[in-house]
């Protein structure tokens, strides 16, 4: 589908970028916060680059003021963070923190004297350790209740003066990464254990969503999913097959939920067979169905490619988090689907593929299939950045990807989608998980590293001025003119 002329984005259109807080905040046991399962497992040796932590991560919790400011200066429309559970239940449930209520009440209340949107995270993957300890976490169906609880304690406080809300962030990567791959806490590989767990927090979405329309009716909610197009490697009937397997079991069996909270049904019968279907209890499939969004959040990155995989063929391979570009390995699931490099795209250092056309198609099928608004909750390029004498980072390659990505944003638009925003990852650089301080994403360098002291300034890269004038002319123009940048 090729325009004559692109519809302009709506003038309701939130420009934002967004954080999570355990990437940003540090002060990890600070006022009264009880440690999470985060804090936790970056301490076992060689889960992450060079060791990193986020106990100081990049000092958003000290310095969020000027965080804001600089926001505010860009001209932010948006800002979308998310609460540390046990910053407010410091063990997960009982006796709320004050201070943690309070630090995120500032945060909202500066964020909306700058005039700009705060989107609300109410999880994003740091569960506290002491309901992993006491249950299992997300493997027990407890869980339900207990975040049913801080998602209401959240409501209530700040429900006031937030209207934008993610329920769950990506909880395909934080049910997959931490039981089939044991790369996220807590590390198990256990195939059956993962659809339990998986199945207790879609019941959980459902619940803090059914909730939320008692406590916030004039707001909106969803969940924020991590979602790879899936392509076909040929146009071989076989490859064609391992696509449709893989965009039903990594993209149908968590949105399927989200929008009409039923399972897709091949992949359900597939994974009974194989002995491995959740347990459902009465009453399970009734609140998926109650607890359905008012938009779907998109985390998108990049598209995977797929071709056949036999039963003996290949399963598991490794992941790139040294940015050493090529060292990835091909991974798949035997007798469904195995991945294949696509040589019609880049890679990034991180072997993450480049790809603003898969972007479009993301889009366009998550409207096609569910008839929901669309908030891109996430949208950005991880890569080394240098900073050079006169404190500057010439990002070109970050603001070439996000032009390229803004277009496609655009394009969809013009083909009927409902667009409600778009979020960069991420506003400041911040602590990539698995992958340190090196991948940097932000608009803004924060002086940190993996080794040695750093004094955690706040220095502008040229993408910052980039995105100042996006927001500036609605979208209107997204080339960037250096006349637009500002005098050091």
């Amino acid at each position: 589908m090729i325009h004559k002329e692109l519809k302009p984005f709506p003038s309701t259109f939130l420009w934002g970028s967004a954080s999570a807080a355990y990437q940003v905040e540090g002060a990890w046991d600070e006022d009264g916060k009880g440690p999470s399962n985060w804090d936790n497992f970056v301490r076992i040796p060689g889960k992450t680059f060079k060791g990193t932590t986020g106990d100081t991560a990049v000092d958003h919790y000290h310095q969020y003021k000027e965080d804001v400011r600089l926001m505010a200066e860009m001209g932010l429309k948006a800002y979308r963070f998310s609460v540390a559970w046990s910053r407010i239940f410091p063990t997960g449930k009982g006796e709320v923190n004050e201070k943690g209520i309070q630090f995120y009440s500032d945060l909202i209340d500066e964020l909306l004297s700058h005039n700009i949107e705060p989107i609300l995270t109410i999880y994003h993957w740091d569960l506290p350790q002491a309901l992993q300890d006491e249950y299992g976490g997300w493997e027990s169906r407890k869980i339900v209740e207990d975040f049913t609880n801080y998602s209401v304690t959240l409501f209530k406080h700040f429900g006031d003066r937030v209207k934008y809300w993610v329920s769950l962030n990506e909880q395909n990567i934080f049910t997959s990464f931490g039981y089939r791959t044991a790369l996220h806490p807590p590390g198990v590989k256990d195939e059956k254990l993962f659809y339990q767990v998986n199945h207790h927090a879609n019941l959980a979405n459902a619940s803090a969503i059914k909730e939320f329309r008692n406590y916030v009716p004039d707001g909106k909610i969803g969940p924020s999913f991590a979602y790879s197009p899936s392509y076909a490697a040929t146009s071989h009937p076989d490859d064609v097959l391992a696509a449709e397997n893989a965009e039903e079991f990594n993209a149908h069996w968590w949105m399927d939920i989200y929008a009409w909270g039923t399972y897709p049904k091949v992949a359900w019968d597939y994974i009974e067979r194989k002995g491995v279907a959740p347990t459902l209890e009465s009453g399970d499939l009734d609140l998926l169905k109650e607890g359905t969004p008012d938009f779907m959040g998109l985390n998108y990155y990049q598209t995977t490619t797929f071709e056949k995989n036999t039963l003996d063929g290949v399963s598991s391979g490794k992941m790139n988090t040294s940015g050493k570009k090529g060292s990835s390995q091909d991974t798949g699931v035997p007798g469904l689907y195995k991945t294949i490099k696509n040589e019609n795209l880049e890679r990034t250092n991180w072997d993450w593929t480049i790809d603003p056309t898969g972007l479009r198609i993301a889009l366009r099928r998550i409207t096609n299939r569910y008839q929901l608004p669309i908030l891109i909750s996430e949208n950005g390029l991880g890569e080394y950045d240098t900073l050079v004498e006169g404190d500057i980072i010439n990002d070109e390659y970050r603001i070439q990807y996000l032009h390229a990505h803004l277009q496609a944003v655009q394009e969809a638009i013009s083909d009927g989608v409902d667009m409600l925003g778009y979020c960069t990852w991420s506003f400041t650089d911040l602590l990539s998980w698995l992958n340190g301080f090196q991948k940097r994403y932000g608009f803004v360098y924060v002086n940190q590293h993996e080794e040695g002291t750093h004094d955690l300034r706040r220095i502008k890269k040229k993408s910052y001025y980039w995105y100042k004038q996006v927001i500036e002319t609605n979208g209107s123009i997204l080339e960037f003119a250096e006349t637009s940048r500002e005098s050091k």
